[in-house]
Order: C-alpha cells, then sequence, then structure tokens
C-alpha cells in the first residue's frame, strides 16, 4: 500500500521521528508542482511533519518553523516553500508576501494554519489533517 493511501486512511504516529519518516516516504510520492494545506491544532506535528518530507525532498538545511518571518525557501530535488500563516489576519495578508516569486517548479508549497489563508489555497491542493489521540499518538488524515 502506498504512503498515500495509508494516510488517506489515517495513520497513527508514536513520535516526532515517526511522524518524518511518514512524511519523508510520502515526499517520494506526491505529484510535483503541489501545494499541501496542513490543519490542527499547536503541537499536533504539523512542523514535525514539514521537517520529514523536507528529508524526503533531500533538502540539507534544517527546517524550523518559520512562524516569525511566516515564510521560508528550501532547495533540494524538489523546491519546498514553507508557509505559517498562524500569524496573518487573512487570504489578503499573502499577496503581499510574493509567494509566486519562489514557486519555482518543481516546487511543494506547504501552508501551515491554512485555514487562515481561506481562498489563497487552490481548490486542487492536498488537505492534510492533524490531531491528537486520547493516548497522545498522533493522527494524520489526507484528503485530495
Amino acid at each position: 500500500m502506498s504512503v498515500i493511501d495509508e494516510l488517506k486512511k489515517g495513520v497513527l504516529t508514536a513520535s516526532q521521528e515517526e511522524t518524518k519518516e511518514k512524511a519523508a516516504a510520502f515526499a517520494n510520492e506526491i505529484p510535483k508542482d503541489i501545494i499541501l494545506a496542513l490543519h490542527g491544532d499547536l503541537g499536533s506535528g504539523k512542523t514535525a511533519f514539514v521537517k520529514g518530507l523536507a528529508r524526503g525532498l533531500d533538502i540539507k538545511e534544517r527546517v524550523t518553523s518559520p512562524s516569525f518571518n511566516l515564510f521560508t525557501p528550501y532547495k533540494g530535488k524538489r523546491n519546498l516553500l514553507h508557509l505559517d500563516a498562524y500569524r496573518l489576519e487573512n487570504e489578503h495578508d499573502v499577496d503581499s508576501l510574493l509567494l509566486e516569486e519562489f514557486l519555482v517548479p518543481p516546487y511543494c508549497l506547504v501552508i501551515e494554519w491554512a485555514e487562515k489563508v481561506g481562498d489563497f489555497v487552490p481548490k486542487d491542493a492536498w488537505h492534510l489533517y492533524f490531531s491528537i489521540e486520547k493516548d497522545h499518538r498522533h493522527r494524520i488524515q489526507l484528503k485530495t
């Protein structure tokens, strides 16, 4: 079974490293030039997933949460643009960031807190939902 199929059914991970491993495998299956919209509460595994995704894209730089600079571009076998929309008020704030300048194919744009930017997220984006279960494991569910 592909990682995409697993994530569509929902995956439970017991550690950040397990989340990163799943994301690294996912990176090898996603289409080129994709937008991933991440949803979930603080601490639910979104940034750990992005770190694993970067690993799968052969990005050597250390990936951190771009909360204070809003987005960070990375270069690997595919360009990764990591946007943290937590501090944005609405989708109009995204326009001033000029993200299109960084979306050089092949790319993967990952938007944490995607609900903050509403209509900026295109209809063909893939949505990943993160939650923490009662047993403290983390659930990741993909909706395409």
